[in-house]
Parts: C-alpha cells; structure tokens; sequence
C-alpha cells in the first residue's frame, strides 16, 4: 500500500467544489479545506506507486479549477 498527500491550490471559490470532486475518487480517502499556503489537503491510498502516480496525475491534477498541486509521498505507512 502506497499513501500520501495532495496539497492543492484552485480558483478563488472552487474549494467546495473540488473537495466534492474529490470525494468521487476511490483513492481519495479523505480531503480538508484548510487555511493557508495550500486550499485543500487530500489523503491518498492506492495499491502501488504506480497507481499513486497515475491518482495525482490523471485524476487529481487534471480536474476543473485546480491551479497547482504539491505531492508529499508518505515513506513506510503503517
């Protein structure tokens, strides 16, 4: 099992809305709206690197609003 963290930032107003977005993807285990640097805080699980990788980059980064993305790979998740 693979996990880490999506920081995004989106357009001013769409946080709700992707949030909501995210909520649709099965790897996604969780999403916060936050204050600060970054917008939103994902929670990503999936079976192998390579699926982590194809999450961010074909799921998560391409969806309406998303400005920018940061990935933090979690190293030996419990």
């Amino acid at each position: 099992m693979h996990m880490g963290y999506v920081l995004l930032n989106c357009d001013l107003g769409a946080e709700e809305y992707i949030v909501e977005e995210l909520k649709h993807i099965p790897e996604v285990k969780k999403a916060y709206l936050t204050f600060g640097a970054y917008d939103i805080v994902a929670e990503v699980h999936a079976p192998t690197q390579e699926d982590f990788e194809k999450t961010v980059g074909n799921k998560i980064r391409r969806l309406a609003r998303v400005v920018s993305t940061m990935t933090l790979n979690v190293v030996n998740p419990e």
